[in-house]
């Protein structure tokens, strides 16, 4: 039945009969390996459409053997659920951005994406994306991870006998992986969710932020004390007021009357620049993005049939039905001329959606239409699904703008599966010790939950930072994946040279460290980006059958071969097997604040040079961290590219692996190309730092010769 003016009625006026069960699944079929798929009874994918996964699963045969896990389905006046009852002593992860402990056994979250400022709101219970996914770790290391395959508004819960997913909508698939350990699940995960991209390096440098830099000219004065107290920095990022009245896509003709001449400069002094679009735009009657969206009938629907309105930063606002194929086809190309003044990257906020009301959001009545593989329905379908498809369809006009770059997108919501097309940041957090200590466990569940490029707001957005915390913040979150110092407005400048002398040092002694890992963290981007594994990587991982680390969430690991201990930390539970400190910069093991680093014994960890930001040569010279393990052996791998466009994908690219072995007296260290066919310049400086128990021994020479080190 369809209304006057052709828009389906909701799905939820359409259910009329109260029904229930608790069965298993009709349907139950492999799909790759350890990859299981449960489809109940009622399953349609025009009332759940699947847009966590990346492509259409296909049969494979039956299951391997019979599982326990195997989860039970319900239906309850129309809601569906699934439960899958635990036994043993198992250890849970996941849920993606939530608040709490790493370990998520007892907790119970709900899946609605939800702007809440400082996280005051709604018990905690529900931040700015939804990750309906649990991994989980078995005693002996083996693990499984669950995606509840819906985009509904829903209840996850995660308790020591059971896992419940409990939604407002239709029946949906479950998907079970089982695999020898929690990194195959997540590599499973990967192959139903899809990769991330590789990321241009410049993205992994440090990056700076606030809301606002008022004016251009305010944005040159950042960037020049930045080069002026050599302080490494890659990026500046322009928040809301560049607009013109907050009018996206628009510009500030007094405080941004030239933004590509901004821009010039700022890639002329080595710096890149993001720019925010929001969602909302402003109901106003001859602004250019309004009258177009307005004459292609592209907005939100209201339950009967008109244009939803809602408040937000410019007033009354429409919001766009990326549902609707030609509303994510318009959106792209309005970047068509934003992209070709010179932004670098784009910022996608406020795109839970969030709206100025008791709500925090428009209603759950409200009307997509829905086109192509996505059927129509309500917005309690499509809600947390809002920001993935905008950042899609952001990511699809910037490279059809600039197909030989990538794009770099960082998005404040998002869904399972969204890693595909943008980075996220944990949002509005607030300038307090205990959420610089929540920053951890936040990021490595993002990691946990299939997204590799997460991080904080280094400094907390809300609030007024002191120079202590600020210090320890940026000593300790300097490594996460994605490193941008924030602040929001009416609160004192949040710059590393803001707090005065000490927390300048400490700031650059810190980015300065960041710097030097660089070719470390990039290879680390590189096999997350092919296997699916997280950059940052809980203790944990060092070792999956000690119990005792599967609650550590202060240290934490980058790749597989690093280890941060914050100076915060107190007693934190680490590897049984001693992982050796080491010096990254000069100072850094003088000053306290500075997180202690610690490498993997049996690992080798390449270094560059410090630099100002990634568009100077950073890898012209390699330092070689070693540590030996209890054979006198070590291997580590590098991988370099051109740090941007995609010429990798057709072998441009150099993967070395290099190896260290000690022979009585002496260690030889050797390299040799694993993959690729870049040009390897073998006459680079090389640099040995090998990490012994009575102190550090050296040698120097070059990358095509060799080295040996005397002990």
């Amino acid at each position: 039945m369809r209304t006057r003016m052709g828009y389906v009625i909701p799905f939820a006026i359409l259910v009329t009969a109260s029904s229930s069960f608790a069965e298993p699944a009709a349907q139950i079929f492999r799909v790759g390996e350890g990859i299981t798929c449960f489809v109940p009874k009622g399953y349609d994918p025009q009332k759940t459409p699947s847009l966590i996964l990346e492509k259409p699963v296909e049969p494979q045969g039956e299951m391997a053997s019979p599982s326990s896990l195997q989860p039970e389905f319900t239906l309850v006046n129309g809601k569906a659920g699934a439960t899958i009852a635990l036994s043993g002593n198992v250890d849970l992860y996941g849920g993606g951005e939530v608040m709490g402990p790493l370990r998520r056994n007892g907790k119970t979250i709900e899946l609605w994406n939800t702007d809440n400022y400082k996280y005051k709101l709604f018990d905690q219970k529900r931040l700015y994306q939804s990750h309906p996914w649990v991994l989980g770790v078995n005693p002996d290391g083996t693990a499984f991870g669950v995606i509840f395959d819906s985009t509904w508004r829903a209840t996850l819960a995660t308790e020591d006998e059971q896992i419940s997913f409990q939604t407002q909508g239709a029946p949906f698939r479950v998907f079970l992986i089982e695999r020898d350990s929690p990194q195959s699940v997540l590599a499973g995960l990967a192959e139903l969710t899809g990769r991330m991209d590789l990321p241009p390096v410049w993205t992994l440098g440090y990056q700076q932020s606030r809301w606002s830099y008022k004016t251009a000219e305010v944005v040159r004065e950042i960037a020049t004390e930045f080069r002026d107290r050599q302080i490494p920095c890659d990026v500046i990022w322009m928040d809301i007021d560049y607009m013109d009245g907050y009018r996206v896509f628009t510009f500030d003709k007094n405080a941004f009357p030239d933004p590509e001449g901004l821009n010039d400069y700022l890639h002329d002094n080595g710096f890149r620049s993001v720019w925010m679009i929001d969602p909302g735009v402003k109901l106003e009657e001859g602004y250019e993005v309004y009258d177009s969206g307005t004459a292609k009938d592209l907005w939100i629907k209201t339950a009967d049939g008109k244009a939803y309105e809602g408040p937000v930063w410019p007033g009354l606002c429409v919001f766009p039905d990326y549902t609707m194929p030609e509303t994510r086809e318009w959106w792209s190309k309005l970047y068509d001329g934003f992209v070709t003044l010179g932004m670098d990257g784009v910022w996608n906020d406020m795109n839970e959606p969030a709206v100025f009301n008791d709500h925090k959001t428009m209603p759950s009545t409200n009307w997509h239409r829905g086109g192509g593989d996505l059927p129509a329905g309500p917005h309690l379908l499509y809600h947390n699904a809002y920001g993935m498809l905008m950042v899609k369809a952001t990511r699809e006009g910037i490279m059809a703008v600039r197909p030989d770059r990538r794009p770099f997108i960082l998005s404040r919501a998002n869904l399972l599966g969204g890693h595909r097309y943008a980075a996220a940041w944990t949002g509005d957090n607030a300038s307090t010790e205990e959420h610089m200590k929540l920053a951890v466990p936040m990021s490595l569940t993002l990691g946990l939950s299939g997204q590799p490029f997460s991080g904080p707001d280094l400094g907390g957005f809300g609030g007024n930072c002191t120079p202590e915390l600020f210090s320890e913040w940026i000593a300790s979150g300097i490594f996460f994946p994605f490193a941008r110092g924030h602040a929001e407005r009416g609160t004192p400048q949040k710059e590393p040279w803001a707090f005065g002398p000490e927390t300048e040092n400490t700031s650059r002694i810190a980015i300065e460290r960041r710097y030097r890992l660089l070719p470390y963290i990039y290879t680390a981007f590189q096999r997350a980006s092919v296997e699916g594994l997280p950059v940052m990587q809980p203790v944990f991982f060092a070792d999956i059958q000690d119990v005792d680390l599967r609650a550590e969430e202060q240290a934490y690991l980058v790749g597989s071969d690093l280890m941060v201990i914050p100076n915060w930390a107190v007693d934190p539970e680490l590897p049984k097997t001693t992982w050796p400190s080491f010096s990254i910069v000069p100072a850094d093991q003088e000053d306290p604040i500075q997180a202690d680093v610690r490498i993997r014994p049996g690992a080798i960890i390449p270094m560059g040079q410090v630099v100002q930001s990634t568009s100077e040569p950073y890898m012209d010279e390699l330092t070689l961290v070693v540590a030996l393990d209890d054979k006198g052996r070590a291997s580590g791998t590098l991988y370099e590219d051109a740090g941007d466009g995609y010429e990798y994908r057709e072998g441009d690219f150099a993967q070395l692996e290099f190896t260290a072995t000690q022979e009585g007296n002496r260690v030889h260290i050797d390299y040799k190309r694993k993959a690729g066919k870049r040009t390897v310049d073998e006459n680079r400086p090389l640099h040995v730092e090998l990490i012994m128990s009575d102190g550090v021994k050296k040698a120097s020479g070059r990358l095509g010769e060799g080295l040996t080190v005397e002990l």
